[in-house]
């Protein structure tokens, strides 16, 4: 668009022109602080929705000049040509953003807003973190805005409606939209609270299983994943590795969450007393599977899984228990009835089928 397009007089042309020979700076100032925000995000583990920047368009520029052109000296008073936007799952991420925020950037305290702070009823999609930043090496200060998706989500919705006062929409509309944005509001501090909670959870679980107290832990996802960590089945492992001197290759083993729960156990105290009680038992079935072999490589699952069918065998499961466990273990197969009726088999005179629970 040609000058004389804007209606602009020569102060704010000047602005303009300014805007024009330095805008490869500000393109270039968006890569380095999205680079900057973006890193520190990973070396933190903080995981947020988007990083998000623009540079203002020239006609979006002009079209700020056009209405108050006047209240900026130089283009160094404009202080959101450069903007970012960074969203976050959980309100209190929004502070540990900002944290590194001011970590990374000098901050213009006296010109940044804390809009959360406003606390008006129609002002959740508004309830974000502005700060004016500047950095080494750029010339121009720049705004970063910090919200969670869920305000974003009703900023853009509430852009949508497109009213800007109670005067231009029906109050029985505004009613409703501001009763949304309430709801909203307690969906954003009830994810904080439910994350916070399940935090202290896991760190009570860490500290039983840690603890030994295992009787106490109930079986689900985190706390059978830190009753891994602590290698329970390594034992049986390198005893049945030693039979052929043989090196044991690590597996995930999270997929036996679901099988020891298929065996009725309810907390880490019955997988725990599971091992104590099978784990001869397993051994004798490992023996027979890998004795008159040459295989040099086991799989870490080979403990946990002669545990359970050593378990199922002896409680008298028969063929069908030990089906049904590959069903579990595997997914739902023809072939596992044949390996079922062959385990069935072939281990009814080994030793620890005489010694049966």
């Amino acid at each position: 668009m040609s000058e004389n397009q804007y209606h602009l007089d020569a102060h704010c042309e000047a602005i303009l022109e300014e805007y024009r020979e330095h805008l490869p700076e500000f393109q270039a100032a968006g890569d380095k602080v999205y680079g900057k925000l973006k890193k520190v995000f990973d070396e933190a583990g903080l995981i947020v929705a988007s990083i998000e920047y623009r540079v203002k368009t020239e006609k979006s520029l002009a079209g700020k000049l056009e209405l108050k052109g006047s209240k900026y000296a130089t283009l160094g008073d404009i202080t959101d040509i450069l903007g970012l936007r960074v969203i976050t799952f959980y309100s209190d991420d929004v502070d540990k953003v900002a944290s590194a925020v001011d970590r990374l950037f000098s901050v213009d305290w006296e010109n940044s807003v804390d809009k959360r702070k406003l606390h008006e009823i129609d002002s959740f999609g508004y309830m974000s973190l502005h700060y004016i930043c500047s950095m080494k090496g750029f010339p121009y200060r720049f705004e970063i805005q910090m919200r969670t998706v869920l305000q974003h989500a009703w900023a853009n919705m509430n852009h949508d409606t497109g009213y800007k006062s109670g005067v231009e929409v029906p109050r029985e509309y505004l009613r409703n939209l501001n009763r949304l944005a309430g709801m909203l509001e307690l969906a954003d501090e009830q994810f904080s609270l439910i994350r916070n909670e399940l935090t202290d959870y896991r760190r009570r679980v860490q500290a039983l299983v840690a603890s030994g107290n295992l009787a106490e832990v109930p079986l689900d996802g985190d706390t059978f994943r830190s009753y891994l960590s602590l290698g329970p089945f390594d034992t049986l492992n390198r005893r049945i590795a030693a039979v052929n001197q043989a090196e044991i290759q690590p597996v995930n083993l999270m997929n036996y969450m679901s099988i020891f729960k298929f065996l009725k156990c309810k907390t880490l105290g019955d997988i725990d007393r599971l091992i104590k009680e099978q784990s001869e038992a397993a051994y004798q079935l490992a023996c027979y599977q890998i004795g008159l072999t040459d295989l040099d490589i086991i799989s870490s699952s080979l403990g946990p899984q002669d545990i359970c069918i050593a378990y199922i065998l002896r409680s008298g499961g028969g063929k069908l228990g030990i089906k049904m466990f590959f069903d579990e273990l595997n997914g739902v197969s023809e072939s596992n009835a044949s390996i079922a009726e062959f385990l069935v088999e072939e281990t009814k005179d080994l030793p620890f089928m005489n010694n049966k629970q």
